[in-house]
């Protein structure tokens, strides 16, 4: 029964009809759910064949859809695609797309082209481009390498691109080949050669014979503009002063002159400086000054000017003929405006000159190998007596205050003191004294690579009836026989006195280091050119000879010593015992220092080397 039903008001979409009730007013339709008629299928949306209907009713179809109606589902006709195959990997296929096959492919021609020059003695310039062919996508691209000092902007001429050969194609392979004429965009290109690549491809690939090479035309500017210029005949007077500056400005010849004037009254040897300078052959002398020579300070005695071989007058100076730098040369006597100059030296820059003009072939001497020894009367300078030192501040500082009038600080090593902040060198050290309770004492020293300080201090002991602690505060320590009196200056201790075994002496005690930390014996192994007690190669091979030089007696007693310290026979024993049996064996020839060195270069564990393998090694 179908119609409006009363309990909706008859507007559109208000009216149901139910097909397959038959009394309306006994048995109504209720439900009318839709069925789920999606799914997904390895990924891909599925509408299955509906077996359900309006209010999940069954209907009588087959609800498993076909493989074919799930193909069909998804998009896949399989009467479109044919049968189903398997891939068969050892077959190819053919097909290779052109991007791929001629990827980088590129044919290269070489070509030129006359540009048209008006209004110049030129009738035109040549201009020698490269035509790229691209394989993949049958592009061309004209590039021209660039001419040095051309003035034409040159490079890509026309970018890559299709180049139209008519209204309706394109140009391609078969369009080109050598000594014919290419058109693009109304310029015309002669190709004259191609490169090997090129050559063959054409040849083997598209089968097109080439034509013969032709020689690339010569560009008559540029053959112009490299022809050498003409030599042309300037009068000697007329120099080109501005190639002169160029080449010669800031180059001066100096030369050590001397001045004899002790024969004249209140007259003595006076030393000068002669200045030559190249770029106008003009001479300058000054004067050497010396301190308390009783003279005042005027440095020139001539100005920079051409410097006249004679002197008479002052007119001689415009109009004589002048000095050149071929007239100078060690031994020779030159006029310096009436007074006789022996020149008895120069410098190196000046020798050298004088050689590339002789190896040049110009006809100069320099002379006299050694100098000119200055004969100076005068009676010996004294010797500076420094004064002792008075106690007051530190040695630098009151040295200053005798050399300088006006007082400076000292100056500090930074970069030395950055280098070596927080770097501390502590070595383990005990008292050498007469006293018998001072022999038990222990110290460690600390020395600071940054300043060269020493600090001395004392652990605490249980019992030892001494209170432990600071023993010496932070302070250079001097060498025995060094005072700070001493005329060269005070000796410090340094970092390259201090070794295991080393007896130092600190304010009139005497110490024996015995030990350090491994942090010292690691920087001192760094450095084996300076710390040459911890060069580990020339120590290693040092006690390798004497190893070897002993018997087989004393060896096997060596080893046996070493055994009897290894109850575990584990081949480790400790450093200490290994320095002490060296020692013995080899008494006043190595030091503590050296032992420990060759002991560490067997040592996997630290203060524990493996005498098996130290024996084995030699």
């Amino acid at each position: 029964m179908s119609g409006p039903r009363p309990e909706f008001p008859f507007l559109p979409g208000n009216s149901f009809t139910d097909a397959n009730v038959s009394d309306y007013d006994n048995e109504k339709k209720q439900d009318f759910r839709k069925p789920h008629s999606l799914g997904f299928i390895n990924g891909y949306p599925v509408q299955p064949k509906p077996y359900l209907g309006i209010g999940l009713e069954k209907l009588n179809i087959d609800a498993s859809p076909s493989e074919e109606e799930l193909l069909k589902a998804i998009g896949i006709d399989r009467n479109m695609y044919g049968e189903k195959k398997q891939y068969n990997k050892s077959k190819k296929d053919g097909f290779v797309p052109a991007h791929v096959a001629f990827d980088k492919v590129v044919l290269r021609f070489d070509a030129y082209f006359k540009q048209t020059v008006h209004e110049s003695e030129e009738q035109y310039h040549l201009r020698k481009v490269r035509i790229l062919y691209f394989l993949e996508d049958d592009s061309i691209a004209v590039v021209e390498p660039p001419v040095e000092n051309s003035g034409i902007p040159q490079g890509v001429l026309i970018k890559r691109q299709k180049l139209p050969k008519s209204s309706s194609e394109f140009y391609k392979v078969s369009d080109f080949n050598i000594a014919q004429n290419v058109t693009f965009y109304g310029k015309t290109f002669r190709i004259t050669s191609c490169d090997q690549f090129t050559e063959k491809y054409l040849k083997e690939t598209e089968g097109i014979t080439l034509n013969p090479r032709e020689e690339m035309p010569v560009d008559p500017h540029q053959e112009s503009r490299v022809r050498p210029a003409r030599k042309s005949f300037v009068p000697a007077e007329r120099r080109d002063k501005l190639k002169r500056f160029l080449e010669k400005d800031r180059k001066v010849l100096r030369f050590y002159c001397i001045w004899d004037d002790r024969y004249s009254m209140f007259g003595e040897l006076r030393e000068f400086v002669l200045h030559y300078h190249l770029v106008d052959d003009s001479i300058e002398v000054r004067e050497v000054q010396k301190p308390n020579n009783g003279r005042d300070p005027f440095p020139i005695l001539l100005r920079r000017q051409p410097l006249p071989k004679v002197f008479k007058e002052l007119s001689d100076v415009s109009e004589s003929e002048i000095y050149t730098w071929k007239d100078l040369h060690i031994g020779a006597c030159i006029n310096v405006l009436g007074r006789p100059f022996l020149i008895r030296d120069c410098d190196n820059y000046t020798r050298r000159f004088y050689k590339d003009m002789v190896e040049t072939g110009e006809n100069v001497q320099i002379q006299a190998e050694h100098p000119i020894p200055l004969d100076n009367d005068g009676p010996p300078k004294p010797e500076h007596t420094l004064p002792p030192y008075n106690g007051f501040g530190t040695v630098e500082d009151s040295l200053g205050s005798v050399k300088y009038l006006v007082l400076k600080p000292p100056k500090k090593d930074f970069i030395k003191m950055l280098e070596n902040e927080h770097k501390i060198l502590r070595f383990v050290a005990k008292m050498e004294s007469k006293h018998k309770e001072d022999q038990d004492r222990r110290f460690v020293i600390s020395y600071r690579l940054a300043d060269d300080m020493m600090t001395i201090y004392e652990p605490p002991q249980r019992n030892a009836g001494i209170i432990g602690g600071k023993f010496m505060e932070r302070t250079r320590v001097l060498k025995p026989g060094s005072s700070l009196s001493d005329p060269q200056g005070p000796s410090y201790y340094d970092a390259t006195d201090l070794y295991i075994g080393v007896k130092i002496e600190v304010l009139s005690h005497k110490f024996v280091l015995v030990d350090a930390d491994e942090y010292v014996f690691n920087y001192m192994e760094t450095d084996g050119e300076r710390f040459k007690l911890s060069n580990s190669v020339a120590i290693r091979a040092k006690i390798t000879k004497l190893i070897n030089s002993l018997s087989n007696e004393e060896k096997d007693a060596m080893k046996k010593a070493l055994k009897a310290h290894d109850p575990t026979n584990s081949g480790v024993v400790d450093r200490q015992v290994l320095i002490n049996i060296a020692k013995n064996q080899f008494p006043g020839i190595l030091t503590e220092h050296e032992i420990i060195t060759f002991s560490r270069c067997f040592e996997k564990v630290v203060r524990k080397p493996n005498y098996v393998n130290l024996l084995n090694s030699v």
